[in-house]
């Protein structure tokens, strides 16, 4: 066992140069890998503490215990409770303090004129609770509100919105309510929770802009007297509490506050990165065999002669697992000190980008490390397990052999196995998507294509290449190509790794493609209005629009309908919907909804329409009843009056605002259309729109087609991102290739100096060197179109048959043509240093190589 370590670090000693791909894949990977981990315990950790910052004066919540929670939302809907509860609460023994708490929506307006936050985490607005230790906001400059319009704002939203003490604007809660910052406060020691923006008013103003009716609060928070736990103030509470309300403690009120902001959050966040992460140790690990195989190929005699001289196998199968057992030590304890440095990194980097890190040291835990450790070491390890068995069995008259033939694109067993598996692949997707929808089949088959694709790629690679390589012209082309057909193993292994990140660009390049064609075609299909007043159509923030905007902008001369859209939500029959809450019969002068069996005139206050497939799901025929449970605990039946067939826009179920009245909360709707009358062009109803708009806090009016583009943003930006982090899969691939090549020069290099002594000039080698990296980077490009296009089109059928909405299939031609670009681009910048290397061997140095 000695003399085998020994001779390994000799190994890597002598020929340290030939793991350095191998090195950096571990490296990147283990480092992203490390990083996510850490930033999610640093966020984990400093969200806690926040939240308990924040609520550290609060023993005890008083809330209503009827919740209505739809598809989507963490939290649901609760029932207000009775503000004159907190007089009695203040009453009990043991209680020091109780204050209601009044909060909604409330969107400020910068000093620009544009609205702060609301693409995703909520705008706040709420009572500033006079009691320092029960108000998780605490005042750091300036005063409390005292007079209506008066407010104090978070020094995050402040500072975003360019607004001082004494700046004045508009809060949209969504009714405008002109305010002057009195007051700058803090929220757990930090200028804001993330980007959540709040805005605290006089409990005067929070009761006629937040709530339906004067009375009302979100909940009640106590604090107990000295002496009293939160367990006993909870005890002592419950005997007093009406039918429907519940006290549960402050830590427990904390902990809920923390996992439906953090956790949720942090969950869906960190898994989103892992799978990244996933990604780039997937392309590590055909980068890494690739090395070790062609290492092993390149050591065909010296281990035949160590067999000759009496080591066994298994001491020549542990000799080449303990040099990849070092770089994997060396490169993923680098990797976790890049990983450390990648968190260190985005802690300085979000608060940038409008996203602070809690403030607070970064948090390192053991299984943080321990785990991208362990599978740096596994990746590596198990990527070289292959091969290592491969030099085991190395016999002793190989040593008398000049080369090894790689005979793996005519392997017959290769060919019927991967044309097998890319059959039942196909066959699995296939009746995932275009029979009844499983995610599972569909899934199987996705996974099972990427298997069939590798275990094909020797094969495809003989014939991938003579047909990529069939245009070029010359020599050196010409012996590029057939370098590239050399080693179809190898060349197969190299493009692999390039195909996977091009196989993952593309599925996401199709897939958003996809969601904004379907997004098109539902706004220019089922939007029959000139213009569209919205909300933020991308995350949960914003306070909506005004339902008193619609109405105004109807009464203008240039306009023939306008017909707001308002959202409530119910349990249907003891299922919990979103409630589309209009004027039906605008509606359906604005939005098309296809064949309408009934009639959408007369809902009145007891009328439903209901979209068809929801109808034929649960049986609501016209003339039919639903029982509809309103989160103020009411509960009423409606008539299904009419059931229509498009949904896109108008969502599930129509009710009247007079229907919706009784049981709202925060009034608002979501998107006003607009009908201008014959003869008006888009452009003078526009501006005439704006005026009227600019009187309800100024939302942004547009065409239709703006509308349907702005509904789209959100996919760029998830486009972006991805684009971003799949560039690290993309590194390591072309790090794989510049390595594989490096090692092929090297292993050709008594080859390479007697082209150079007949005639090949230096820079002619150079560019047979790069047309080699083309071709493979070629293939891998196009294994990964075909790959990413085909799992693409599955994740869009499946996704269709999955929800209500239906999904549009859409190739991108000139995004994949980008990606086509891109990969061939890099394929010849990989190979730039090889070239390079190459072209200055000495001519008579390598003739004389053994």
């Amino acid at each position: 066992m000695t003399s085998t370590l020994r001779l390994s670090l000799s190994s890597l000693r002598a020929h340290r140069r030939r793991f350095l791909g191998t090195f950096a894949a571990v490296l990147l990977g283990v480092a992203f890998l490390t990083g996510t981990l850490v930033m999610g315990d640093t966020l984990r950790a400093g969200f806690d503490t926040l939240f308990a910052d924040a609520n550290r004066g609060t023993d005890a919540v008083v809330r209503s215990t009827n919740v209505v929670t739809v598809a989507g939302e963490a939290q649901g809907t609760r029932r207000p409770v009775d503000a004159a509860l907190a007089d009695r609460v203040a009453r009990v023994p043991g209680v020091a303090a109780a204050v209601p708490r009044i909060e909604g929506a409330g969107q400020l307006v910068g000093a620009d004129g544009k609205p702060v936050g609301g693409q995703g985490p909520p705008t706040l607005a709420g009572y500033w609770i006079p009691d320092p230790e029960l108000n998780p906001y605490a005042l750091a400059e300036g005063r409390a509100p005292r007079k209506s319009g008066e407010a104090v704002v978070n020094r995050g939203a402040a500072k975003a919105a360019g607004l001082t003490l004494g700046s004045t604007t508009v809060l949209r809660t969504p009714d405008p309510l002109r305010v002057t910052v009195v007051g700058l406060a803090t929220f757990g020691g930090a200028d804001g929770m993330g980007q959540v923006t709040y805005t605290g008013l006089t409990r005067a103003d929070a009761e006629k802009y937040l709530t339906p009716k004067a009375g009302d609060a979100s909940d009640i928070l106590v604090r107990a007297g000295p002496g009293i736990s939160q367990r006993e103030l909870v005890a002592a509470l419950d005997p007093v509490l009406p039918k429907g309300v519940e006290a549960l403690t402050g830590q427990q009120a904390t902990d809920e506050s923390n996992a439906s902001v953090s956790g949720r959050f942090l969950t869906l966040f960190t898994t989103f990165l892992l799978v990244f992460s996933g990604v780039a140790l997937l392309v590590s690990v055909f980068s890494i065999h690739n090395t070790f195989a062609i290492v092993v190929a390149q050591r065909t005699r010296e281990n035949a002669l160590l067999r000759a001289l009496g080591a066994a196998r298994r001491q020549v199968v542990a000799m080449t697992l303990t040099e990849a057992v070092a770089v994997a030590v060396l490169a993923s304890g680098a990797g976790l000190l890049g990983g450390i440095g990648v968190a260190a990194g985005l802690q300085a980097l979000f608060p940038v980008i409008g996203f602070p890190f809690p403030e607070g040291d970064l948090v390192v835990k053991g299984l943080s490390l321990a785990l991208p450790f362990a599978v740096g070491l596994a990746v590596c390890v198990g990527s070289a397990l292959l091969p290592a068995v491969r030099a085991g069995r190395t016999a002793p008259l190989a040593a008398l052999r000049e080369t090894a033939v790689d005979d793996s694109a005519a392997s017959r067993t290769r060919t019927v196995a991967g044309a097998g598996l890319l059959a039942l692949a196909v066959g699995l997707a296939l009746a995932g998507v275009l029979g009844p929808p499983s995610l599972w089949l569909a899934g199987s088959g996705a996974v099972l294509a990427l298997a069939a694709f590798v275990v094909l790629g020797p094969p495809a690679s003989s014939y991938a290449v003579r047909i990529l390589g069939g245009p070029l012209r010359g020599a050196n082309r010409g012996l590029a190509r057939r370098n590239a057909l050399r080693s179809p193993r190898r060349t197969a292994a190299t493009a692999t790794a390039l195909m996977i990140g091009v196989a993952v660009v593309s599925l996401f390049t199709v897939f958003g493609a996809s969601l904004k064609t379907t997004m098109d075609r539902t706004v220019s299909h089922s939007f029959a209005g000139d213009l569209a007043i919205g909300s933020p159509s991308f995350g949960a923030g914003g306070s909506g629009l005004s339902p008193k905007l619609g109405p105004a902008v109807a009464a203008l001369p240039e306009v023939e309908t306008a017909v707001g859209l308002g959202r409530g939500v119910a349990e249907v029959d003891g299922r919990g919907r979103a409630l589309t809450v209009t004027d039906p019969a605008a509606l359906a002068r604005t939005f098309d909804l296809g064949t309408v069996r009934g009639s959408l005139d007369g809902l009145g206050t007891d009328g439903l329409a209901v979209a068809s497939a929801e109808a034929d799901r649960y049986g609501l025929a016209p003339g039919r009843t639903a029982r509809l449970t309103f989160a103020d605990g009411t509960r009423r039946t409606f008539t299904v009056r009419a059931v229509y067939q498009r949904s896109e826009l108008a969502g599930d179920y129509v009710l009247t605002r007079a229907a919706w009245a009784p049981h709202r909360a925060q009034d608002a709707d979501r998107l006003v259309a607009v009908a201008l009358r014959d003869g008006v062009s888009t452009d003078a109803g526009k501006v005439a729109v704006e005026r009227v708009a600019a009187r309800y806090g100024n939302p942004q009016v547009q065409t239709r087609d703006a509308y349907a583009q702005s509904s789209a943003a959100g996919i760029d930006m998830m486009l972006t991102l991805v684009y971003a982090l799949l560039a690290l899969a993309v590194l390591i691939a072309l790090l794989g290739i510049a390595n594989t090549l490096t090692l092929a020069v090297h292993e050709r290099t008594r080859e390479l100096g007697l082209l150079r002594a007949v005639g090949q000039t230096r820079s002619q080698l150079r560019a047979m060197v790069r047309w080699e990296s083309v071709l493979i980077a070629a293939f891998g490009t196009t294994g990964g179109l075909l790959l990413g296009g085909f799992l693409g089109w599955v994740l869009v059928r499946a996704s269709d048959g999955a929800s209500d909405s239906a999904f549009v299939f859409a190739l991108p031609p000139a995004q994949l043509a980008t990606v086509a670009a891109v990969g061939l681009a890099a394929g010849a910048t990989a190979a730039w240093r090889p070239a390079r290397r190459a072209a200055r061997l000495d001519v008579l140095r390598a003739i004389a190589t053994e």
